[in-house]
């Protein structure tokens, strides 16, 4: 195996970069005075402890969670450094409350997403059908049913009862609800864009993808060659947005009711599916990354990193040239195979 056949990749954290290779993480964050501290572990290998998890689709699913909460980790890592002056001023009252807080952050989190991708798209998708006629229900006994209601309130409760009416989701209604989802989904990225924290995010997201380039281009890890590299990447996360959508309105298509709520209960339960399938899609595209195939797929994803990545600084691209080689160093000795070994960075103290 040579360099370039060890597959890293990233995630952008609170003033750092979560680096991760195929048996190791590391994620780096710059403190407020400037030095550089860094985390790095091995990572156990999921099939290995579960067989079943090396089966297709089903390893799709278990590597978003392992995803997820390495992210997780990552972020509270990131966080604890980024704050640290806060944190100490807190004193233990606040060391105690962190589990609680990250906890409370997770499911209010899932909360979110669930309501504003899944739960909103489909009753908007669900309306606009019933509204227009789509679903074969005249939309005009809408408005004399309306008109009879007594009150405000009971116009309200009479068009929502109308409109909410359970329509059997076909490929068209999947379609607009996928539209509806993404145009959510990028109205969400555009707006977090204009805050400057999270600017400072997207412009570590930017120094993490400039460093898998150098890396994958088989160069010396330094600023100078980072520098010259493209912010979009195309096995970007963002990449991974289109598959997600195109697979989602198939399997919506397949496995449907005539009943709004089992409906909704079934798209949430079928969500690690769908990341399963998606997975595989990837996987099996991007064997060739300069295929027709994957650029097509990735596409979309490339131009969503015009708004989720920003140039970063030198000093950003010391963060993530860092992290990588912290990951790299604990990467066994079977995966080099007689490629040169990573030390940290002479740039950085």
């Amino acid at each position: 195996m040579n360099e370039k056949e060890i597959i890293v990749g990233g995630q952008a954290v609170i003033e750092g970069v979560m680096m991760r290779a195929p048996n190791s993480y590391a994620v780096a964050v710059r403190r407020p005075d400037g030095t550089i501290v860094s985390q790095a572990e091995r990572l156990p290998k999921m099939g290995e402890r579960h067989p079943l998890l090396k089966l297709p689709v089903l390893r799709g699913g278990a590597i978003l969670i392992h995803s997820m909460a390495l992210g997780i980790r990552a972020l509270n890592f990131s966080a604890t450094v980024a704050f640290e002056e806060e944190a100490e001023s807190a004193g233990d009252k606040g060391k105690g409350a962190g589990g609680a807080t990250a906890a409370g952050s997770i499911a209010f989190a899932l909360f979110f997403n669930i309501t504003l991708f899944i739960v909103l798209p489909l009753l908007l998708t669900n309306i606009i059908f019933i509204w227009l006629g789509w679903a074969g229900t005249e939309s005009a006994a809408t408005g004399g049913e309306a008109a009879g209601a007594a009150s405000k309130i009971g116009v309200l409760i009479d068009w929502l009862r109308i409109h909410l009416r359970p329509v059997r989701p076909s490929v068209g209604f999947n379609l607009v609800d996928g539209l509806i989802r993404m145009i959510f989904f990028i109205t969400m990225i555009w707006g977090f864009s204009k805050l400057q924290d999270i600017r400072r995010v997207f412009e570590y997201h930017g120094a993490e993808h400039k460093t898998v380039f150098t890396w994958e281009a088989g160069e010396e890890l330094t600023v100078a060659n980072a520098r010259r590299h493209p912010r979009q990447h195309p096995r970007c996360g963002t990449s991974f947005l289109m598959v997600v959508m195109l697979v989602s309105i198939v399997l919506f298509s397949i496995v449907r009711f005539d009943s709004l709520p089992l409906n909704l209960l079934t798209r949430i339960a079928l969500v690690p599916l769908i990341a399963g399938i998606s997975y595989e899609v990837i996987r099996a595209a991007g064997r060739k990354e300069t295929s027709p195939i994957f650029r097509l797929m990735t596409l979309p994803g490339i131009w969503l990193q015009n708004v989720t990545t920003r140039e970063p600084s030198d000093d950003q691209l010391e963060v993530a040239i860092y992290a990588l080689s912290e990951s790299l160093k604990l990467e066994p000795a079977e995966a080099w195979n007689g490629a040169p070994r990573v030390t940290a960075p002479s740039t950085i103290a």
